[in-house]
C-alpha cells in the first residue's frame, strides 16, 4: 500500500497544529503532529482498520475514519482505500457536523 495526503487533509492538520502553538504551547502541538503521523502509518499499513463511516454523500461513502491517540482521541482521521492506494482526506474534531464539515474546504471553520 501507498499512502498519499490529500490537499485538504494538510490544510486540516496544519490549521489545528497552528491553533495548538498558539493556545496550548510547541510541546502539546508537536505531540499532534506525532499522532497525526503514527495514525498515518498505521492506516498504511492496515487499510481496513477503520471502520466505514457510511455517510450518505456519495463522495463521502467509502471513507473510514481512525480515532487518533489519546491525549488527541477528539480528533479523527478521515481516509480512503483506492486500490493499492490510501488516500488520507481529512482531520478534524469529532463532534463537528461531519457529513456537513467533511464536505467544505478546510478553511470553513
Amino acid at each position: 500500500m501507498s499512502l498519499s495526503r490529500s490537499d485538504d487533509f494538510i490544510a486540516d492538520v496544519e490549521r489545528q497544529f497552528e491553533w495548538y502553538v498558539s493556545e496550548a504551547g510547541w510541546q502539546l502541538a508537536d505531540g499532534y503532529l506525532n499522532a497525526v503521523e503514527t495514525t498515518c502509518r498505521l492506516v498504511e499499513k492496515h487499510p481496513q482498520i477503520g471502520p466505514v463511516g457510511h455517510f450518505s454523500h456519495v463522495r463521502l461513502r467509502h471513507w473510514r475514519f481512525f480515532v487518533l491517540l489519546s491525549p488527541f482521541n477528539r480528533h479523527v482521521v478521515f481516509y480512503e482505500v483506492a486500490g493499492e492506494d490510501v488516500i488520507m482526506r481529512r482531520a478534524m474534531h469529532g463532534r463537528r457536523n461531519l457529513p456537513r464539515r467533511l464536505l467544505e474546504p478546510p478553511s470553513g471553520a
